[in-house]
């Protein structure tokens, strides 16, 4: 059976799969490298599109392959409330581009992982429920080893992922499954998809309306 979906280039057919299956499809194709260098990865989506469990499943397929690897959410990596809120808890300019200490990202996850680098990353910097350092040890992420980076408004970033994932939900989904907290975010969401169009960026498009039942596209 094929699923209907679409992008701004058209209509694109989407399968169904179960997160475990698409896990091991992706951990394939990155075994088929022979790169001694590190794999990135990038799975994207909004909180409530659960990009964590893909995550999960995919290190596990690829430690039973016997790669190393580092999953890394981004939400380790968010700002000091001063900042984050410094134009008040819910502003949706300051979310979409101020939230996240992509800063950081590049200097302690991506940099140790590009060729040449040293593979000492920083697997988080920021708590933001005691709004402090979280003092985490550097984990070393030896060569040939994949780093599993995930969470929301990871696209248009220009970080440089060897494959990247989006998870996507339409906008009625992603509104039941959003916390009421969380739903003045909503709005944020609607713009990145607008204007990144991850949906089109994306190497791989899931679609999670239903998160037991996920359909994608299929590797590139």
């Amino acid at each position: 059976m094929k699923l209907g979906g679409s992008t701004d280039n058209g209509p694109v057919k989407l399968e169904p799969i179960t997160w475990q299956r698409m896990a091991e499809r992706i951990a394939g194709r990155l075994d088929d490298s022979d790169s001694p260098s590190w794999r990135r990865v990038g799975i994207d989506g909004a909180p409530a599109a659960g990009t964590g469990v893909l995550a999960g499943h995919l290190a596990e397929a690829l430690r039973g392959r016997g790669r190393a690897v580092l999953v890394v959410g981004v939400e380790g990596f968010l700002r000091p409330a001063s900042l984050r809120f410094e134009f008040g808890r819910e502003d949706v300019d300051a979310f979409l581009g101020g939230w996240y200490d992509t800063g950081a990202l590049w200097r302690e996850v991506f940099g140790p992982t590009d060729p040449g680098g040293g593979g000492r990353v920083l697997p988080d910097l920021w708590d933001p429920v005691r709004d402090r350092a979280t003092r985490s040890p550097y984990v070393e992420l030896p060569e040939g080893g994949v780093l599993v980076v995930h969470g929301p408004l990871l696209l248009g970033q220009w970080f440089p992922f060897d494959l990247s994932v989006h998870i996507s939900l339409s906008a009625g989904a992603l509104a039941r499954r959003t916390e009421s907290s969380a739903r003045w975010t909503l709005p944020a969401f609607a713009r990145y998809a607008a204007e990144t169009n991850p949906v089109s960026v994306a190497d791989v498009l899931v679609r999670a309306d239903d998160a037991g039942h996920p359909a994608w596209t299929g590797l590139p």
